[in-house]
């Protein structure tokens, strides 16, 4: 699909990717990609759902995705933030045991509409993440996609990270492996000309 096009999650474009999120049931278990940030809900609030959640994050600047657009129509997205901003990854405490550091930036979540699967929008998602990390001046990344050994799964909905070829193809190498079936993933971004803001 070449006349896709990435754009920032922003409070601007909240409303895009909550149609998305909502066309997907609210994702697994209606987390609205919410699982991975810290668990710091108002503790007096008890009403709180996942989406406005989300929102309050995105509105003050602690929640990043890039989101693949066709035409006016978000389609597929990828999460990424610091480590600050996206801790609760899956087997924390083996990769925080093997990491001789923590990276600049992760990837934690790529998920495309189920109607759009099977055109590489996941390998898109994940180059509009890069590219808006290099703009926010890059540094290294990484990612803890699904080690499928190369074979392609009939599917693809648990794939919520892509696959370690699929990182390969986009330029990151492997590190170590991460639970059962995943693994860490890295890339050094350079930073872009073309930085955000600027």
């Amino acid at each position: 699909m070449d006349d896709v096009t990435i754009r920032s999650l922003t409070p601007e474009t909240f409303d895009d990717f909550a149609a998305l999120v909502e066309r997907t049931k609210g994702m697994f278990a209606s987390c609205w990609c919410t699982w991975f940030h810290p668990d710091d809900r108002d503790p007096d609030t008890t009403t709180e759902d996942n989406r406005t959640f989300k929102k309050r994050r995105v509105d003050e600047g602690i929640a990043h995705a890039a989101l693949v657009y066709d035409g006016d129509l978000a389609i597929a997205w990828a999460e990424y933030g610091t480590p600050e901003e996206l801790p609760g990854i899956h087997h924390r405490k083996e990769y925080l045991a093997t990491a001789e550091r923590l990276p600049d930036y992760r990837v934690t979540c790529i998920q495309v509409e189920k109607a759009h699967r099977g055109k590489g929008l996941a390998s898109v998602a994940l180059r509009g993440a890069v590219d808006l990390i290099a703009q926010a001046g890059g540094g290294v990344v990484e990612g803890y996609p699904h080690d499928t050994g190369g074979i392609r799964k009939k599917n693809s909905s648990f794939l919520y990270n892509g696959t370690r070829t699929m990182y390969e193809r986009e330029g990151f190498t492997y590190d170590r492996p991460k639970g059962m079936g995943n693994c860490v993933m890295v890339r050094t971004v350079a930073p872009s000309r073309r930085r955000r803001g600027g």
